[in-house]
């Protein structure tokens, strides 16, 4: 996206008035005002607000690889703590809005049910993009966790504690219960990691004896 185009201008608006607002408290007219442009220019780009909505989650799953994992990758190099960042970047956005703000793909999957399919699809991508990097840092995980692991199942968790976690925290105005949640995510996964050492210890003993005869 190159920001001072004027339909970048427009999508960055409506992220950020979406995520603060709302998608069904949110105007075209407000848009407009924070982008910048005149009536014109946005109609020009985008015939409806569902089709702004769509460019919208485009934006996202677009940027999700640079803006929210590479700064992961670069900070930690085991896959299992680039997990629990993740996590935390989301604790991050709840502590600094007053646990007002949350996941804004979250929040347009609860609010956007009865907008085209479009729109449920492209929300849908973005949430398939977010579990396939969990799942990727799982099997980099390799024989640290059990070999029998849905590493499928076990990514689509990770992404229902991160989203239940940041409803509650909205509901009770309190971090407690997402920590709660990714606290016991955590208590799961070191129980995994704790089953995989002794079969590796064996490997290496067999390895280890000489040969005979």
């Amino acid at each position: 996206m190159t920001p001072d185009h004027p339909r970048d201008r427009i999508v960055n608006a409506a992220m950020d008035l979406f995520w603060r607002h709302g998608y069904g408290a949110t105007s075209l007219s407000q848009i407009r005002e924070a982008a910048g442009v005149q009536g014109g220019s946005l109609y020009h780009f985008f015939k409806s607000k569902e089709q702004l909505l769509e460019a919208v989650l485009d934006a996202y799953l677009e940027q999700m690889e640079a803006v929210l994992i590479q700064p992961i990758v670069e900070r930690h190099d085991d896959p299992i703590e680039r997990i629990f960042a993740l996590l935390d970047g989301y604790r991050q956005l709840l502590a600094g809005a007053g646990t007002a703000l949350g996941c804004p793909i979250g929040d347009l999957a609860l609010e956007s049910g009865a907008e085209p399919a479009a729109v449920g699809e492209k929300i849908a991508a973005n949430f398939a993009a977010w579990r396939g990097w969990v799942r990727r840092w799982l099997e980099e995980a390799g024989a640290r966790l059990p070999g029998d692991l849905d590493r499928d199942g076990l990514a689509t968790l990770v992404l229902t504690v991160m989203e239940g976690g940041v409803m509650q925290a909205r509901a009770h105005h309190s971090l407690v219960p997402f920590d709660a949640s990714v606290a016991q995510l955590r208590d799961y996964i070191n129980r995994l990691l704790a089953e995989a050492p002794p079969a590796r210890r064996r490997t290496r003993m067999r390895r280890a004896q000489p040969r005979r005869g």
